[in-house]
């Protein structure tokens, strides 16, 4: 038996990133409505949700149990359950196994508070179109399509609709069709399928929520970047990132229990956010300095060949909640790995 122990996870740090990656999930995409326009904005919601629905459809349906069900209930029954994993508002109704549907109420959590004033129709369209219009493409069944019956954003209650598998191979432009005069019936929990049984502590609740707002950041900021070039694209995602830094840090520090005043106060918090990232950070003085190395960066382990912009985009988000912690404070890139250092590493002074 091994008396190695453990150390006790951080939960209160991934509160603190789920909170802040969620956010930074939302502004980038008002970021990209207000400063690109609609049509870019749409287009990189595309990108972003395709990307995600590519890598985690069909993994997740076996995970989840549900790979041996007709492809219409399994698709609806997917979205019902890996949303409420991630800790989303989400109903489900079966209809029969031909015709399943699913529904968002309000508030929707990609759109938290007033975001959905600022998101218009064809940027939660594209986020379907991403998505939920490509289960039957990724399933080998090309008779699957979905149904939107309502959008939160055009005023209906609820983002809601139905997967359908016709009786013939529907176009790709019929993969996502529109039926607003239609209505999801009434919503029975009790007849709803159920997670998978096991134990869910705190500690794999909010890691599993953690992990959910951190994939869209993983997908969005490259998205940007593929979609808009790297100077354009880097640059908005930046913005949006340094402001969602500013705003969200005060909440940020109350999760994890207040952060000490000046430049080792925030250090310390930016260790602490970095380990509840899944990353290596530690912490060394360097005179009057404080140095943060870390050698992993899980947020982007996944992705290849990213554009230089990426990162930057990505460390506009500690930009801004240092400014916010501390106007004074200097906080400096120092290393990068994707430059050929052996670390990632900031300084503080």
């Amino acid at each position: 038996m091994s008396n190695i122990t453990r150390p006790t996870p951080d939960v209160a740090a991934f509160r603190a990133i789920e909170l802040i990656y969620h956010a930074c999930l939302t502004g980038m995409i008002l970021q990209l409505v207000t400063q690109a326009g609609p049509r870019l904005a749409a287009e990189v919601v595309f990108r972003t949700f395709r990307r995600q629905q590519q890598a985690r459809f069909l993994p997740g349906l076996k995970k989840l149990g549900l790979d041996a069900l007709p492809h219409a209930v399994a698709c609806a029954q997917y979205h019902y359950l890996s949303n409420q994993v991630g800790g989303v508002k989400v109903e489900y109704v079966y209809e029969n196994d031909q015709k399943a549907w699913v529904r968002y109420p309000p508030p929707r959590w990609i759109w938290s508070g007033t975001a959905i004033c600022g998101v218009p129709s064809e940027v939660s369209r594209a986020m379907l179109w991403g998505w939920h219009a490509n289960n039957g493409v990724v399933l080998g069944n090309p008779r699957i399509g979905f149904v939107c019956t309502g959008q939160t954003v055009d005023g209906q209650p609820g983002l809601e609709g139905y997967y359908k598998e016709w009786d013939r191979e529907l176009a790709p432009e019929e993969r996502l069709q529109f039926s607003p005069g239609e209505r999801c019936p009434a919503f029975d929990p009790a007849a709803a399928p159920r997670l998978p049984e096991g134990d869910w502590p705190e500690e794999r609740l909010q890691k599993t929520l953690r992990n959910y707002a951190m994939e869209y950041i993983t997908s969005i900021i490259p998205e940007a970047v593929a979609a808009l070039g790297p100077e354009r694209g880097g640059h908005l995602a930046g913005a949006a990132a340094r402001l969602i830094g500013m705003h969200t840090f005060d909440d940020v520090a109350a999760l994890l229990g207040d952060v000490a005043p000046g430049k080792e106060g925030f250090a310390a918090a930016f260790v602490r956010l970095a380990r509840g990232q899944g990353d290596d950070a530690g912490l060394s003085r360097e005179g009057d300095a404080i140095i943060v190395r870390q050698t992993s960066w899980r947020l982007m382990a996944e992705r290849t060949n990213l554009s230089p912009r990426v990162f930057d985009a990505w460390n506009e988000l500690w930009v801004g909640a240092g400014l916010a912690h501390d106007r004074f404070m200097r906080m400096e890139v120092i290393e990068r790995r994707d430059h050929g250092d052996a670390h990632w590493a900031w300084r503080f002074r």
